[in-house]
C-alpha cells in the first residue's frame, strides 16, 4: 500500500510524507513526465478545493470572529475577562503602549519561529516513495488519457 501524503511543488525538500516532482524535462510516455502529470493533476485539484472554500468561507469566518470579538467586549459578564484594563495598545504623550496581547504568555505566541528543515531528500523517499508511486501511475493507478498529453 502506498502512503498518504502531502502533494507540494519543487520549491519544498522530498521526503517520505512530501511528494514533489521530478526535476527536469522529459520525453512523452517517459514515466517521470508521467508521474510529473499525475502529480500536478493532484496538486490542481486541492489548490482548486482549497481556493474554493477560502474564497467563500473566509468572509464568513473573518466576519463570524469579528462578531464574537464585538460581542464578548459588550457583554457585562464576559468584557471584563476578555479583555480586561491594558488588553488594548494605548497611547500616552504621543508615545504607544503595547497592550497586553501582544506579550508572550507563557511561550504561546501566535508567532513560533520555524524549525529548520533540511533541503536534501531522504533516500527512502527518492527511491521508494516517489517510485512506488510511478509505478502505480504506469500499472494499476493508470487512467486512460494519461498518455496523450
Amino acid at each position: 500500500m502506498l502512503p498518504y501524503l502531502f502533494v507540494v511543488d519543487s520549491a519544498f525538500a522530498l521526503n517520505k510524507h512530501m511528494m514533489k516532482p521530478y526535476s527536469g524535462v522529459y520525453d512523452k510516455g517517459y514515466e517521470k513526465r508521467l508521474f510529473n502529470y499525475r502529480l500536478s493533476r493532484a496538486r490542481r485539484v486541492v489548490e482548486n478545493a482549497f481556493g474554493i472554500t477560502q474564497s467563500r468561507k473566509v468572509t464568513n469566518i473573518t466576519m463570524a470572529c469579528a462578531l464574537l470579538h464585538n460581542f464578548l467586549r459588550k457583554s457585562k459578564t464576559s468584557s471584563s475577562n476578555y479583555c480586561p484594563q491594558g488588553t488594548f495598545d494605548s497611547e500616552k504623550d504621543g508615545e504607544i503602549i503595547p497592550g497586553s496581547w501582544r506579550q508572550n504568555h507563557n511561550n504561546e505566541a501566535s508567532f513560533l519561529p520555524i524549525r529548520r528543515i533540511p533541503s536534501r531528500s531522504p533516500s527512502d523517499a527518492k527511491e521508494l516513495v516517489r517510485e512506488l508511486f510511478t509505478e502505480y501511475f504506469m500499472t494499476n493507478g493508470a487512467v486512460p488519457w494519461q498518455n496523450n498529453f
